[in-house]
């Protein structure tokens, strides 16, 4: 557990308006023991796929960062690929949903759902 608490950092950001959609999830949900887990995973046309869900764990390694009371965890893997990506939520009436912008990301697909 002090290997979490020491990389208990991560250069992942959640907006507020981001972080209040989660908050209003996790109460809809009636949940409070549920963090928001990024990670990248291989797939995709491009290559890498972005994973965004709700997690009781905290796995060996996780880097965990706090926004106004929700947590977001990073695993140890997908740290690199996602320093400075930025977690924001559109409610719009072109677009409705969370959305990551990552200065990372090489190339992506057409439709934006993978990365390189």
């Amino acid at each position: 557990m002090t290997e979490t608490t020491e990389t208990a950092t991560h250069g992942v950001i959640l907006t507020d308006v981001a972080a209040a959609k989660v908050r209003s999830l996790l109460e809809q949900e009636g949940r409070d023991d549920l963090r928001l887990r990024l990670a990248v995973q291989p797939g995709g046309c491009s290559g890498l796929i972005y994973q965004l869900y709700f997690d009781e764990r905290v796995l060996d390694g996780d880097a965990l960062r706090d926004f106004d009371g929700v947590e977001v965890v990073v695993d140890k893997m997908s740290v690199p690929y996602l320093d400075g990506a930025t977690i924001d939520f559109a409610d719009t009436i072109e677009k409705q949903g969370f959305t990551i912008d990552n200065p990372n990301a090489g190339s992506s697909c057409a439709c934006g759902g993978s990365f390189s």
